[in-house]
């Protein structure tokens, strides 16, 4: 999870930029070919960045092309630890913190060390950091190893649509939530809120006559949208200010996300206790305390959304993920 930040003069909240952005090609031109068990997915369960790659992942069938590596929710001074391993080692690269393969890549890193995060097996070496082409990538220079029956998550001929609604959804939303929450100062936060608020209606409109964000099923645009729903009663709501309203308040977008959910691949990635461990457990500067909270219920995740009435199918042309691994 990249909270990397600085604020701005305002006050506003400033996200770090990703320091490694090499691509992994099917050509293998950008010197990191795309080759079954050659890369290592770190991720946190708790982390909506992270979140993404691994349903991607998983919608695609790649779970025995690219390897998995789950970091402990909480993160301490040294950052990402692989203590939920036997030994406190990743099994795959042997590594005990995420620093070591950020560290192997460029021994002069000083920034914070994110996830997700890709490394090179052989070499325990971070390949990637950038998480918005990260999942796009895997869509389309892994297509070759995709399952039989994947989805395709970014056609062609809506990738336009799928890039605009993401730009946004991304600024006001995505990050948005962040914006809120590690504002400095009063004026920051209410622009941030306004705009978080603003933006979530338009997505309500938007969502009200159609199942999904762009065309008949699932595309890229409602992965990116899903992982910050999830959270929102969770943690955004009381830990990051934004609570005008509750997921569970907003009717179409409540409804919406109990859709995705119940699609395999969605919620069965979903961590409550990760993501709830991680906000609450790390953000000393926002809960001293470190109390965790009991809420919010849960049950109603698994309601009926009647979303089916809109029509669409899931996965278009495509089939369901077989029963989730990891």
């Amino acid at each position: 999870m990249d909270l990397s930040a600085e604020t701005s003069g305002s006050g506003e909240w400033v996200r770090q930029p990703n320091r490694f952005t090499n691509r992994i090609t099917a050509d293998g031109t950008s010197g990191w070919p795309v080759q079954p068990g050659k890369y290592h997915l770190v991720v946190s369960l708790a982390c909506p960045w992270a979140h993404r790659a691994l349903i991607v992942r998983r919608l695609l069938g790649l779970e025995d092309v690219i390897s998995l590596g789950v970091v402990d929710p909480i993160r301490d001074e040294r950052g990402w630890r692989f203590t939920l391993d036997p030994g406190g080692r990743d099994p795959v690269t042997g590594i005990s913190f995420l620093s070591e393969a950020y560290l192997a890549a460029d021994p002069d890193f000083t920034g914070r060390y994110t996830v997700p995060a890709v490394i090179d097996v052989a070499s325990r070496r971070v390949v990637t950091n950038d998480y918005p082409q990260l999942t796009l990538d895997l869509s389309t220079e892994w297509r070759q190893h995709h399952r039989p029956g994947a989805p395709d998550l970014y056609p062609e001929q809506l990738r336009e649509e799928i890039d605009s609604i993401n730009a946004v959804v991304y600024e006001d939303v995505n990050n948005g939530v962040y914006k809120c929450g590690f504002a400095t100062t009063q004026q920051a936060y209410e622009r941030a809120y306004e705009r978080l608020f603003a933006r979530l209606d338009w997505l309500s409109q938007r969502l009200e006559n159609q199942r999904y964000l762009v065309g008949e099923s699932i595309t890229e645009s409602d992965v990116r949208l899903f992982t910050t729903l999830v959270r929102f009663d969770a943690v955004y709501h009381g830990h990051f200010k934004c609570n005008r309203n509750k997921l569970t308040e907003m009717p179409v977008l409540w409804a919406y996300a109990r859709d995705l959910f119940q699609t395999p691949g969605f919620g069965d990635t979903v961590d409550f206790d990760h993501i709830k461990r991680h906000y609450y457990g790390t953000h000393g500067q926002l809960n001293p305390s470190g109390i965790i909270p009991a809420g919010p219920d849960l049950s109603g995740w698994r309601t009926p959304h009647g979303r089916e009435e809109l029509g669409g199918t899931p996965f278009g042309q495509g089939t369901p993920p077989p029963v989730a691994q990891r």
